[in-house]
């Protein structure tokens, strides 16, 4: 079976938490005198098939077994997003139906990009954004510790950042206000909100300010996914952890051209995969974290197959090739995604929109008018491109 890492297990003590990888220490080693604990899962991926991990269900299935395995039943599960791959009814439903073998009071959901990809991210709201505000941020209390649920993968910009919104940012400022500073806060999201890596678009562009509303509390968990391994960053207060994945891995940032599914040794992928478990102690300075590996073509514009020989874009590695393209007026451009991963193509301008390409799916779009057209992936939008047209086969661009 190929892996790529399972989630974290966490424990709550004085409002900080700490992490190791499952099957690295016992569970009795790192509860203790847990007030409560919890479970962090990520980047489920539910749908994806290609070679870096053929069966992501199994994964999440072990990761799964490995929750219900442990010593003390976890009084909740929080997935930080990307729980489907390409945001399909039938991608929520396995899902919903291996969590529901989970022995653990109720799960918190946030989105990841890959959530949102049909109707605006409408189908995740009807599923898991019950009684949650706008896009589906929220927040709740549970023994003393206040959580707070945020999203960061709606109104993805050309080039930019994960992004909160200027509606998001208020209802945080205004919810944190009436906690005392002594308040426990544990603060979780997809993308992450401390900038990891621009570059390939691993940060929060307006984390800072969410950040900084934090300021005054003593103690402060801020919990990802998205960038699929385990990193840590402290500041001041503020402890900052990211999730392995339950699908696959992917490269650390800079080692690869581009970020991505990661193949591994078959032998190798639990190593790689995993879940935290999350242990508060009331009194103590800081939250145990447990990060724990699985070790122990149509009418719509999309075809399959390959693009025209003129007016072609790949879409490989994160990347459009050729970054700028110069086209005649009348040439039909099409986009072939050669990734693993599910891109699209959306006009900055919104001259042009494609649905979300899968492997080896094409968008084709009819350029009529002269000009220059630049372009994005909605999904990765630190993906741009730029179509140039000129007046016709002999003028001059």
């Amino acid at each position: 079976m190929a892996w790529a890492g399972t989630g974290l297990i966490w424990t709550v003590s004085g409002g900080l938490l700490s992490s190791k990888a499952f099957g690295q220490v016992s569970h009795q080693q790192t509860d203790g005198q847990a007030t409560f604990s919890f479970v962090q899962i990520s980047d489920s991926h539910i749908g994806f098939s290609k070679e870096a991990n053929k069966d992501v269900t199994a994964t999440l299935q072990e990761a799964v077994a490995r929750i219900n395995s442990l010593d003390h039943t976890p009084d909740f599960l929080i997935h930080t997003g990307d729980l489907s791959h390409l945001s399909k009814p039938t991608e929520f439903d396995t899902l919903d139906q291996v969590l529901r073998s989970a022995k653990a009071g109720h799960t918190f959901f946030v989105p990841g990009e890959h959530d949102m990809l049909a109707d605006n991210g409408q189908q995740y709201l009807d599923r898991y954004g019950k009684d949650t505000k706008g896009s589906g941020w929220y927040s709740f209390d549970h023994k003393g510790v206040h959580f707070v649920g945020l999203v960061n993968v709606v109104n993805l910009k050309a080039g930019g950042l994960g992004t909160l919104g200027a509606e998001q940012l208020a209802w945080l400022e205004k919810d944190l206000a009436g906690r005392t500073s002594s308040t426990p806060i544990v603060v979780f999201a997809h993308i992450p909100l401390w900038t990891v890596y621009p570059e390939w678009g691993w940060g929060t562009g307006d984390g800072i300010q969410a950040l900084s509303y934090m300021k005054r509390f003593g103690c402060v968990t801020v919990l990802n996914g998205h960038i699929h391994q385990t990193m840590q960053k402290v500041e001041g207060n503020v402890f900052y952890h990211t999730a392995m994945s339950t699908a696959f891995p992917q490269p650390k940032p800079g080692t690869a051209p581009s970020p991505g599914p990661m193949k591994v040794p078959a032998g190798q992928l639990r190593d790689v995969l995993g879940i935290t478990h999350v242990n508060y102690v009331h009194g103590n300075q800081a939250l145990a974290v447990v990060d724990s590996s699985l070790a122990m073509a149509s009418t719509s514009g999309v075809r399959r197959g390959n693009a025209a020989n003129t007016g072609e874009v790949k879409i490989d590695n994160f990347s459009f090739t050729p970054k700028s393209l110069t086209v005649n007026a009348g040439t039909t451009v099409s986009w072939t995604n050669h990734d693993d991963i599910p891109h699209n193509v959306v006009s900055t301008e919104k001259k042009f929109s494609s649905p979300v390409l899968d492997t080896d799916q094409t968008f084709s779009f009819t350029f009529q008018e002269p000009g220059s057209y630049p372009y994005f992936c909605k999904i990765h939008p630190m993906m741009t491109g730029t179509i140039v047209v000129r007046k016709d086969a002999s003028g001059t661009a």
